[in-house]
């Protein structure tokens, strides 16, 4: 794999600064060769957040990109607590979680916001387990929530 501040460059992605907890936790913890990010929303630079039920308030292409901008909050967070993106190892397993009316039914075409976007920084080692479930409701209203495990060296 390129070095990916790099990749992150020749992307044109500059990273947000990392969300700092909305509560009692910290974003990131490790535990051997694993770090565990919390759950993370889809913060805008402003520090206001995309909020809304999908499909309702917001459309799937627009949960798609709360779930990318999400996914970008959560690599900051993970180079905050490593230093360095370059330890990146693998993606383990990353749950998304979608604020969404009972009958909708494309979770995991919202979540492919965030999967997508870790295979465009991280090449297949960004490729892991995950699971893309609807909720009833998120905190604050957020249309996305998404926490993951992954690999360092």
């Amino acid at each position: 794999m390129s070095n990916v501040e790099e990749r992150l460059n020749s992307l044109g992605i500059k990273l947000p600064e990392p969300p700092k907890a909305q509560g009692n936790y910290v974003g990131a913890v490790t535990f051997g060769n694993l770090v565990y990010l919390s759950g993370s929303g889809p913060m805008r630079d402003d520090g206001s957040f995309v909020v809304g039920k999908v499909p309702t308030d917001i459309s799937e292409e627009e949960a798609y990109q709360a779930a990318r901008l999400t996914g970008l909050n959560l690599i900051a967070t993970l180079k905050n607590h490593i230093g360095d993106l370059n330890r990146f190892q693998k993606m383990i397993k990353a749950l998304g979680m979608v604020n969404c009316e009972p009958d909708f039914m494309a979770q995991p075409k919202v979540i492919n916001g965030f999967s997508d976007l870790m295979v465009e920084v991280f090449g297949e080692a960004g490729r892991g387990a995950r699971s893309a479930v609807g909720m009833g409701s998120l905190p604050a209203g957020i249309s996305v929530e998404i926490e993951m495990i992954v690999e360092i060296k």
